[in-house]
């Protein structure tokens, strides 16, 4: 009786769910073998590993893949994130700014690129990897002593869990977290994977605030990032060996010019053997050939299929495709500008710009920009590189910056200069807000036109004559 009702309640269940009001949640024909993730955070903790070595892989041999990577890491980091102090004195902010010039040339541990440098492969290695981390450290031998070394998503080992006692604490792939869910340190290989030659497991402990995480969330408890790659991976794999495919099927029509055919029936002799007449068979052509043929032969020359509109109609959907799951435009992504015009391209970078402008602020600059100039500045005032007298009392205002990120260029720089002069003369816009959109200091822009000035007036020279304003009409009839 008991397994008659278990059956029965099952067969309920399941006309259920084949008949929810959200199709979505149904379990119809359509929806048989279809994915599922029960635990977001979970499943990527999961498919991290083999999602992040496919990712390098594609990335060092596809040149979408490639293609998609630095058009992040151009639009997000470009030529570098750069800090402004926000301090009420004067005085101050100008020696705190210079001090910080002076030191992004030797941030960077390994010596390889300053500090801006370090900005891009951050970026670089979060997109691929899907995180990346950074340890700053007080060994610098002149200046400011901290210095920055960068260290790859698999050295925080990724395969080490544990659950602590007492439910004290517990270790998910590499993160250690307290009984109240914090981050409170992460386990190490002692020995970088490039240099881990003997392929040594021993890990050492280093407290969260030693070490910087950089990632992109998606998921609340997220513990590690994710690749950016990861919804186009097979998309890429597959568009790789149907490219390949069709470029095999053309190397092989070009290479096969025709057929020589023996009307008699008998058998011929193979290509570089004696023929009947001491000759041997050539079934090469060259230019300015006069083939003699012998008796009972005829050619007959092939004619291979050429690729098709369909196909490259295919081709360009499947590239459409990857653009939009790594969240690119098409045209950034490929460079191909052939089917745009100045509204469409103008619309697909404003929005792709806001995604950028998401990631530098809420990512770049949160979890590693910032941890880094406040570290810097408290090792700044500390060894008396900058004059911080207060700074014990309020490092508030020592701490606070404003981050310059890197210029936007206009689509059509003439009507978006006069849209935003327009905007600042009506006190909707700043012109320290105009300013900073430029990627410059309006503090040293200031500086330089009053020095240029003064320079002129100097020297007699007169620049910027008026003149009166160009109606757009009378421009485009000329």
């Amino acid at each position: 009786m008991a397994g008659a009702l278990s059956q029965i309640g099952q067969r309920f269940k399941a006309a259920a769910l084949a008949f929810r009001s959200y199709e979505a949640a149904g379990a119809g024909r359509r929806w048989r073998g279809a994915p599922e993730i029960p635990h977001q955070g979970a499943a990527m903790t999961a498919a991290r590993g083999p999602i992040g070595r496919r990712a390098r892989a594609l990335v060092a041999n596809n040149a979408l893949a490639s293609s998609g990577v630095e058009a992040w890491v151009s639009n997000i980091a470009g030529a570098g994130i750069k800090p402004q102090s926000s301090h009420p004195d004067e005085t101050v902010r100008s020696a705190i700014n210079a001090a910080w010039d002076r030191w992004t040339d030797r941030a960077d541990a390994d010596g390889l690129v300053d500090f801006y440098g370090m900005q891009t492969m951050v970026v670089r290695r979060m997109v691929v990897d899907g995180d990346v981390f950074a340890a700053p450290t007080l060994d610098g031998a002149e200046g400011n002593p901290l210095r920055v070394r960068l260290f790859d998503a698999e050295q925080v080992d990724p395969l080490r869990f544990q659950v602590f006692p007492n439910s004290t604490g517990r270790v998910v792939a590499g993160v250690e977290f307290d009984a109240r869910g914090r981050r409170v340190a992460y386990h190490v290989y002692k020995e970088r994977p490039e240099f881990n030659f003997w392929g040594s497991l021993a890990t050492v402990r280093l407290p969260a605030d030693r070490l910087l995480q950089i990632f992109r969330p998606e998921a609340p408890g997220q513990v590690r990032g994710l690749s950016w790659l990861a919804p186009i991976l097979l998309s890429l794999s597959d568009f790789d060996q149907l490219a390949d495919a069709q470029l095999m099927r053309q190397k092989v029509a070009a290479l096969l010019t025709g057929f020589i055919i023996n009307q008699g029936g008998d058998s011929s002799p193979f290509a570089g053997d004696p023929s009947a007449d001491g000759s041997a068979i050539d079934s090469g052509l060259e230019p300015g050939t006069l083939k003699v043929l012998s008796a009972g032969q005829d050619v007959k020359f092939s004619d291979p299929a050429t690729i098709g509109a369909e196909s490259v109609d295919f081709l360009r959907l499947t590239v459409r495709h990857i653009a939009a799951g790594l969240s690119v435009p098409y045209e950034v992504l490929t460079g191909d500008l052939s089917q745009v015009n100045f509204s469409s391209i103008r619309a697909g970078l404003l929005e792709f710009r806001r995604r950028v402008e998401a990631i530098q602020n809420n990512v770049i600059i949160f979890q590693f920009c910032r941890p880094i100039w406040e570290r810097w500045l408290t090792a700044a005032a500390l060894s008396g590189e900058v004059d911080a007298r207060g700074f014990a009392r309020d490092p508030r205002a020592f701490m606070a910056a404003k981050w310059i990120t890197p210029r936007k260029e206009f689509v059509d720089p003439l009507k978006d200069a006069r849209a935003e002069i327009e905007s600042i003369n009506a006190g909707v816009m700043s012109r320290r807000e105009a300013v900073a959109a430029r990627g410059w200091d309006i503090e040293q822009l200031d500086a330089e036109i009053a020095a240029d000035h003064e320079r002129a007036k100097r020297l007699g020279l007169q620049f910027g004559v008026p003149h009166s304003p160009i109606d757009p009409t009378q421009e485009e009839s000329q």
